[in-house]
C-alpha cells in the first residue's frame, strides 16, 4: 500500500497540554486499511520481529517462527526503569529471549523507551550471552499518532496493543529529533522509511536502521 508523505495537522486544546497535533500520513481509505485508529490507543490520563541482533537471522527458534508481539498490560512496568509503561508517552518495546527471561516475569522483557531502556538492556544482555529471539518496537507507521506539547516540550503518544508493534529490524529509527518519549529524547520507529524521513524533516534528526545503533549512541 502506497503512503503519501504529506502530513496534515489539526490543533486541539487538551486539559493537560498546551496543544495537540494530529498527524496523518495516508489518505482516508489507506488509513482505514493500514492504520490502527488513534482512539484505540490514546491512554486515559496519558501525556500523550525479530531483530536478532546476535545473528539469529529470521528469528527462528528450534525451526519454528519467532514469538509474536503481545499486548502490554496497563500495569506492566519497564524492566529497566521500573516505570508503568502505560502512564508515559513515547515508543516502547519488547524482547523475547531464548532460554532466558527477565528477573520478575516471563518473556518478553518490556520497555517504556527505545533509547533509554530497550537498547541498553539488549546490549547489556548480549554481553551476558543472552540470545534475542524477537525484538519489537512501537511502529508509528501503524498509528495515527499525536504530538502533544507539555511545558514547551513535544511528546509523541504511546501505544500498547500487539498490532502497533513491528519487527525492529524492519523499521527506521528517527534519532536526534526534538520529540521526546518517556525518558526524554528517544528513537522514534517507522516501518515506512518515507514517513520516517518526513518526521525527521519536520522535527529534526535523521533516520538510521537497527544495525546502525551502537551503545555509544545511547548517551547522546
Amino acid at each position: 500500500m502506497t503512503h503519501t508523505t504529506a502530513m496534515n495537522h489539526s490543533h486541539t486544546q487538551r486539559h493537560d497540554h498546551d496543544q495537540g497535533r494530529k498527524h496523518s500520513t495516508a489518505s482516508e481509505d489507506d488509513a482505514r486499511h493500514d492504520r490502527i485508529g488513534r482512539r484505540e490507543f490514546l491512554l486515559a490520563g496519558g501525556a500523550a520481529g525479530t531483530a536478532l541482533l546476535a545473528g539469529c537471522s529470521g528469528g527462528q527458534s528450534n525451526g519454528g517462527p519467532p514469538p509474536d508481539p503481545v499486548p502490554i498490560s496497563e500495569n506492566a512496568e519497564c524492566d529497566v526503569c521500573g516505570m508503568v509503561i502505560s502512564e508515559h508517552p513515547g515508543p516502547n518495546g519488547q524482547i523475547f529471549y531464548r532460554e532466558n527471561s527477565p528477573e520478575r516475569h516471563d518473556n518478553p522483557a518490556r520497555f517504556d523507551s527505545t533509547k533509554a531502556c530497550l537498547f541498553p538492556y539488549y546490549f547489556e544482555h548480549e554481553q551476558r550471552g543472552w540470545t534475542a529471539e524477537a525484538v519489537y518496537v512501537t511502529d508509528y507507521s501503524r498509528i495515527d499518532y499525536e504530538i502533544s506539547v507539555v511545558e514547551g516540550q513535544q511528546y509523541i503518544q504511546t501505544a500498547m496493543a500487539p498490532e502497533t508493534f513491528s519487527n525492529a529490524a524492519d523499521v527506521v529509527f528517527v534519532v536526534g529529533s526534538d520529540v521526546h518519549g518517556a525518558m526524554g529524547a528517544d528513537f522514534i520507529p517507522f516501518s515506512d522509511a518515507d514517513e520516517g524521513t518526513a518526521f525527521a524533516d519536520e522535527f529534526g534528526g535523521r533516520t538510521v536502521t537497527m544495525d546502525d545503533i551502537t551503545p555509544k549512541m545511547l548517551g547522546r
